[in-house]
């Protein structure tokens, strides 16, 4: 599989990259902590992009309350294999709602029991998950930066952040001498695009890597939504919902109609395309994919043959208010 280097790191990363946000849970929500894969279901979905070439494997402190990571690492372990770890601290591993947030003293915890479960002495990437008003940058920024020079920390990034908290960041980084952010991840697809109106651009202008998560829209670019349905047992938009509801209008559904056609145009399913539009942006270093199968793994990997133009880009992004 073709990898990019990240923003200005030593590191190179597979076009897609693992995201593990559902082995044992549902992303950070407490109340799905011991849900999503089993151990048995992540091992396999893990053994799955190794084969692919995979080799960036993403996920948080927090997911399925510390089951992430530490079954990625029985799994490292297992299999002897090595690959880019990037993981992420803001909410509370234990689900308690005070644990959370971006102080100095919580980031050195938190990183260790990151370690801990991964059985690792070092990851490659260190991500705030989301921004904490209640801690000012500066120290958030510092105790990163102590964790790159201390040894534990390769480079550090940020996911679900804006323009503006960009900026701070690395004027803060500029001033204080403090390792700067090298990669963002934030939602982005055919149905999510608002990353393009300025954080996109300012990572290009500034050299930093960008890695898009929620590639498929919950689930809403395969074409398991239906007008007039109730949406299938099991999925997103049963468990939670929240995220997607404004999807649910005729007007969306008339785009994923006409993307469902222009998928068969080209032999493709509707997946395979959505997630090529991404991998065809110039400024995308690496999809993160999220299956729930090693089968739901198949459209990034033919997503990877499928070129577009950029004129094919905007008339398939057109598709979509």
């Amino acid at each position: 599989m073709e990898r990019r280097p990240l923003g200005r790191t030593a590191l190179e990363l597979s076009r897609i990259g693992l995201g593990c946000g559902n082995f044992g849970g549902i992303g950070s929500a407490p109340q799905f902590f011991g849900q999503g894969e089993s151990r048995e279901e992540a091992f396999a979905l893990l053994d799955s992009a190794f084969e692919l070439g995979v080799n960036c494997l993403d996920t948080a402190d927090a997911y399925g309350g510390g089951r992430s990571e530490s079954w990625i690492g029985a799994w490292l372990r297992a299999r002897g294999r090595r690959m880019v770890l990037s993981t992420k601290v803001f909410h509370s591993v234990h689900g308690d709602p005070a644990d959370r947030g971006l102080a100095r003293e919580r980031i050195l915890r938190q990183i260790d029991g990151s370690l801990l479960r991964l059985g690792v002495e070092r990851v490659d990437m260190y991500l705030v998950h989301e921004p904490d008003p209640e801690t000012p940058l500066e120290e958030t920024l510092a105790a990163l930066d102590d964790l790159v020079r201390a040894g534990k920390v390769g480079a550090i990034g940020a996911s679900n952040v804006d323009r503006a908290w960009l900026e701070e960041a690395l004027t803060i980084s500029t001033r204080e001498g403090f390792v700067r952010v090298e990669c963002v991840q934030n939602s982005y697809s055919l149905l999510d695009r608002e990353v393009e109106s300025e954080v996109l651009p300012f990572c290009a202008a500034h050299g930093l890597g960008f890695m898009p998560f929620s590639p498929l829209a919950g689930g809403w670019l395969t074409g398991k939504y239906r007008r007039g349905e109730p949406p299938p047992p099991g999925s997103r938009m049963t468990l939670r919902p929240e995220p997607y509801v404004q999807l649910d209008d005729d007007a969306i559904y008339r785009g994923l109609d006409t993307l469902h056609e222009a998928a068969a145009r080209r032999g493709v399913d509707m997946p395979t395309l959505a997630i090529a539009w991404l991998l065809s942006h110039p400024h995308v270093t690496a999809v993160i994919a999220g299956p729930r199968s090693p089968e739901q793994l198949e459209p990034a990997a033919r997503a990877l043959d499928v070129s577009l133009s950029p004129s094919e880009r905007d008339e398939l992004a057109s598709l979509f208010p």
